[in-house]
């Protein structure tokens, strides 16, 4: 069911004063669409004796391990917008409630959510400020994650409860009971968020506006869990197990700027902007852990009650990150035809070493509307929009770096010292990191050329050839001791770069008063090399990824390498050598007896093609689309 219900109320037209109160909601059910297809039990019997499977145990029962996990899952949603707004002022208000099952038993989630904004314009509207918060309360009830796995790998035969009414268990690796698990194990997470900001932009003269952004955010969360003295596996041999943890993250932001707009002789139009921002981030949590419970009555909630504690059980921390950033453009616009845009930045981040805290960023780019000239009118019957494009811009990147990873670290984790005074060993520090004041930003430098076209009114569409040259790739290398405390160092090292082609095309087909068709097809191409990993001082010759963990008899092996000479996920492994009288691989081998490696593909495809169609009929409408890659292995 879903219902809308709108009031409206208007004081005085003259006063463009408009009062509105909304309602949304509806109920909805949910099930498992597609299942897994899994043999039954009857299914699995055959197989074992079609097969003589020696290894194969009947257990007697019938059970789908996927249906018995599921459920019908209810949700509802409620939400009630008020809002009040006149030539200048106005506020908006809404509440927020969702209550939702998950389509696997025992899962869920339910939010709480409200918001709160105004505006006020004054002195005749060259003055604007804008102030809101909203906020958020979050609780979920998430499953383990072993559970789809287990229901997977289990025998159907395996009752789900014993002769004695309890759960199954037949021992072994990754077949404990999927439904024991889901029904023994207590998630509760919760989040609560809140957000506040305000904004502020002054006209000082025509044309020059000085505008002011700030906010705040602030981020909770509460992770709390539970395994009783009595479930099967971990719960009966360590008598239980509870956990908490929780954190906590703020962002501070602020951002000013002047902006200048201006057109003179009637031909020429000018933007200027420069500006200045700020932005912090803080994070804080710890958690604990503790085993050997007497009773499951308290579940996470008296963790002292745990007889058992372990080193590692209890951990915290704490981080901090600024980022401070001058920036200015220039945009000019020559008679609509001629348009140049210029950016600089200059951005400074704590995260790096202290001799490259600082980056410069540059970009610029010109363009040419061709179509406007004189010299194409006779063009203008069937050409709409002909204008070329050129670009140049360098950027940088600091995501996925620690707060910390230019310092030296000392760290007391498996340090320690034996005391002779006391004849006990006792708690010591040792270098866990290097320091390295050399970390700087990773920077891409991107080279660009477009065309955008239309013809006959109908056909839009455009055409990008790109480069892209990132260098100062960050990367763990391997370090020698001494010089180095410890043996591995992150550092600027490696290249990457990248080149191709994008084409977009987009027609409308067919317009009338009722009815509309039209398509957009986009093709793109990319070509990516590791132009370098190595220097002087940081060496590896290949980086293994893609980790077969997991898989029977493949630990400790790899499927891919970041390697020079490849693009980044290349398939790197045995080289066959053909297939003997048996259907058996032959795997070529060096003089040694190694298997000889070679490269079996990217991961990434090289083509990318899409293409869409948009029809409308009065009220209804409707789209249909495909996607595809091509070029890539899997």
């Amino acid at each position: 069911a879903n219902g809308v219900i709108i009031g409206t109320t208007n004081r005085d037209a003259s006063d463009v004063e408009k009062r509105s109160i909304e309602y949304n909601g509806y109920v909805a059910v949910g099930e498992v669409a597609n299942h897994i297809d899994m043999l039954s039990a009857d299914q699995w019997r055959a197989y074992a004796r079609e097969n003589n499977l020696a290894s194969a145990v009947d257990y007697g029962g019938d059970t789908n391990w996927q249906k018995e996990l599921e459920r019908t899952a209810i949700s509802h949603f409620h939400n009630l917008f008020l809002s009040n707004v006149n030539a200048n002022s106005g506020y908006r208000a809404s509440i927020t409630y969702q209550d939702s099952e998950g389509v696997m038993k025992r899962s869920s989630m339910n939010r709480l959510a409200g918001s709160v904004s105004t505006h006020q314009y004054a002195l005749d509207k060259r003055l604007k400020a804008e102030v809101g918060v909203n906020g958020s309360f979050d609780n979920w009830h998430p499953i383990d994650l072993r559970i789809l796995e287990r229901a997977a790998n289990l025998n159907p035969t395996v009752p789900v409860r014993d002769r004695f009414g309890e759960y199954t268990s037949i021992g072994g690796t990754n077949t404990e009971n999927p439904v024991e698990l889901l029904n023994n194990r207590t998630f509760d997470d919760s989040r609560h968020r809140f957000l506040g900001y305000g904004k502020i932009e002054f006209e000082i003269l025509k044309g020059l506006k000085a505008v002011g952004n700030g906010s705040y955010e602030y981020n909770s969360y509460q992770r709390r869990f539970y395994v009783p003295t009595y479930a099967v596996m971990e719960g009966k041999a360590e008598r239980g197990r509870g956990e908490r943890s929780l954190g906590d993250y703020t962002t501070m932001q602020l951002e000013t700027y002047l902006n200048y707009e201006t057109q003179f002789v009637g031909v020429h139009k000018l933007n200027v902007m420069a500006g200045y921002s700020y932005l912090n981030n803080t994070y804080e949590g710890f958690g604990a852990t503790r085993r050997g419970f007497d009773t499951d009555m308290f579940l996470y909630n008296n963790l002292a009650a745990g007889s058992d504690y372990r080193a590692g059980d209890v951990y915290s921390y704490k981080g901090e990150a600024n980022l401070i950033s001058f920036f200015g453009r220039a945009n000019y616009n020559l008679m609509g035809k001629y348009m140049f845009t210029g950016t600089l930045r200059r951005d400074g981040s704590s995260r790096f070493g202290v001799n490259n805290k600082w980056g410069l960023f540059p970009s610029a780019s010109l363009a040419w509307r061709v179509s406007d000239e004189t010299f194409m009118a006779p063009t203008s019957s069937w050409l709409s929009n002909l204008k070329f494009r050129l670009g140049f811009g360098v950027t940088g990147n600091q995501d996925g770096i620690g707060e910390y990873k230019s310092l030296a670290i000392l760290g007391a984790d498996g340090a320690s010292y034996y005391d002779s005074t006391t004849n006990t060993w006792k708690k010591s520090y040792a270098p866990v990191q290097n320091t390295n004041p050399d970390l700087k930003w990773e920077s891409t430098s991107q080279y660009n050329i477009g065309l955008d076209f239309g013809v006959f009114r109908k056909i839009t569409g455009t055409l990008e050839l790109y480069y892209k040259k990132t260098t100062d790739l960050l990367w763990t290398y391997p370090v020698p001791q001494p010089p180095y405390l410890v043996g591995t160092m992150l550092a600027n090292v490696g290249d990457l770069s990248n080149k191709g082609m994008e084409l977009t095309l987009s027609a409308d087909l067919i317009t009338t008063k009722d009815f509309t068709w039209d398509t957009d097809v986009t093709f793109s191409y990319n070509k990516q090399n590791i132009d370098k990993l190595s220097n002087e001082v940081f060496q590896e010759s290949g980086l293994k990824s893609g980790s077969l963990h997991g898989l029977r008899g493949m630990s400790g092996l790899f499927s891919q390498v970041v390697k020079e000479g490849y693009p980044a996920g290349a398939f790197y492994g045995p080289k066959c050598a053909g297939i003997d009288a048996n259907g058996n691989y032959l795997i070529e081998r060096d003089s040694n007896g190694n298997p000889v490696n070679e490269y079996l593909g990217s991961a990434q495809p090289k083509f990318n093609v899409g293409f869409s169609m948009n029809f409308t009929y009065k009220g209804f409408d409707l789209n249909v689309a495909t996607y595809g890659m091509f070029g890539q292995k899997v």
